[in-house]
């Protein structure tokens, strides 16, 4: 499905509500599935929450988890602890591509049986579930914070828990934050020191409280970028969103700050209003919160700003190469774009070219991350479908809150 989004206002006092966390949901789901005495609620209606939902309930020899990343490295992990299951595991032509040498080798470490069916260090995956006997292990930290957090959701269910030491700079740190505070409200003791974690196994059975998971940030980032293209005094409501978040995307709290966007919590709600106009050049770290560096990227286009862009690496491992992918489809527009293998700097541009096709790549937030600019030039999505994979109902709600979208 290609889409065309009009050039269109806002609504003001418009509201939206936002589904829940897939990052959050997929590491609970490993948990129920490992735990079946806890209980989810507001659990995200994502594609790729729904491939994890599936996957761990069926009885099928061969798993195919599409285009899913996050369900690729945890079902890794869940399967490699599964004694008397034997399966594959594989997924689309991109995951193919995808390196995910440096879980197995530390799944392997500690007792696992994982073989590569076709590209060495690629999906898909031959996993033999065995009885996982070694409890300490030494990982690369500054690839991906997945291959963590995929040891650590498995570790409580391991006789002797885990010791886990990282090598090197810690990528996405707030995600192991993430993933061991889920932990901890399971009843699972964790210890992070320096560059040592460790999780004890769990010993408290019994009913637990209902886990409720937070909506999404990275979903709740394309509004951000809404408003920052909108006129001073727009806003728009937000739903369900916690002040103490565990998602590290909530750093875009303070980052559009310097867009002008005030953060409002009302009871379970952000309002997010735009109070002034700053367009001075920007330049971030992104290395704890990279997933929302193409809705940051396509923000400061929209506004004709200059912005540099750091901490970027793990973008080349992701969906596509978002690097190449945002540099692509940015210099269609106008646009001027210098990369690295962890960085982006975007050129000041005044003018933006109408109706552009924009590529998608098979990645959802190619595709939402260039939707604002409607606000400034008519544009064209293609396969605009890609968005059931993280945001379903994305497109009908950026009508509701007064885009004009044809087909």
């Amino acid at each position: 499905m290609n889409i065309v989004l009009q050039k269109s206002s806002i609504e003001n006092h418009s509201s939206v509500v936002i589904t829940g966390s897939k990052s959050e949901s997929n590491r609970l789901l490993l948990l129920q599935a490992l735990f079946p005495e806890i209980i989810i609620e507001n659990l995200s209606n994502s594609d790729d929450t729904k491939v994890m939902q599936n996957a761990l309930q069926t009885s099928d020899d061969i798993i195919d988890i599409h285009h899913a990343g996050t369900a690729m490295r945890f079902l890794t992990a869940y399967f490699a602890t599964e004694e008397h299951r034997n399966i594959t595991l594989t997924g689309s032509s991109r995951m193919k591509e995808r390196p995910i040498k440096i879980l197995v080798d530390a799944l392997n470490t500690l007792g696992a049986d994982i073989s590569y069916l076709d590209n060495q260090d690629c999906p898909p995956l031959k996993i033999n579930g065995q009885t996982l006997k070694k409890a300490k292990v030494t990982l690369s930290a500054n690839v991906s914070s997945q291959y963590i957090s995929a040891l650590l959701l498995i570790a409580p269910k391991l006789k002797n828990g885990l010791e886990l030491t990282l090598e090197g700079k810690i990528t996405s740190v707030p995600y192991i934050n993430m993933t061991l505070n889920l932990l901890n409200q399971i009843g699972v003791k964790t210890e992070f020191t320096n560059q040592i974690i460790k999780v004890f196994p769990k010993s408290t059975t019994g009913a637990l409280q209902p886990l409720v998971v937070e909506s999404d940030w990275s979903s709740a980032s394309y509004f951000y970028s809404i408003l920052a293209l909108s006129p001073v005094g727009t806003q728009i409501a937000l739903s369900s969103y916690k002040q103490n978040s565990l998602q590290g995307d909530a750093a875009l709290i303070e980052i559009y700050k310097d867009f002008g966007i005030e953060t409002k919590f009302i009871n379970n709600s952000i309002l997010l209003k735009k109070t002034s106009e700053n367009i001075k050049a920007k330049k971030y770290d992104l290395n704890s919160s990279p997933d929302i560096a193409q809705t940051i990227a396509v923000t400061c286009l929209g506004l004709g700003i200059e912005c540099q862009l750091t901490g970027l690496h793990t973008l080349k491992i992701k969906e596509t190469d978002r690097l190449v992918a945002l540099k692509t489809e940015i210099e269609k527009l106008g646009g001027s774009v210098d990369i690295t293998e962890d960085s982006l700097h975007l050129q000041s541009c005044k003018i933006i070219n109408e109706d552009v096709s924009i590529d998608t790549y098979n990645d959802h937030r190619m595709a939402m991350a260039f939707a604002p600019l409607a606000l400034k030039k008519r544009i064209k999505i293609n396969e605009a479908s890609v968005v059931s994979k993280s945001f379903p109902t994305f497109w009908e709600d950026l009508k509701t809150i007064g885009f004009k979208i044809s087909q």
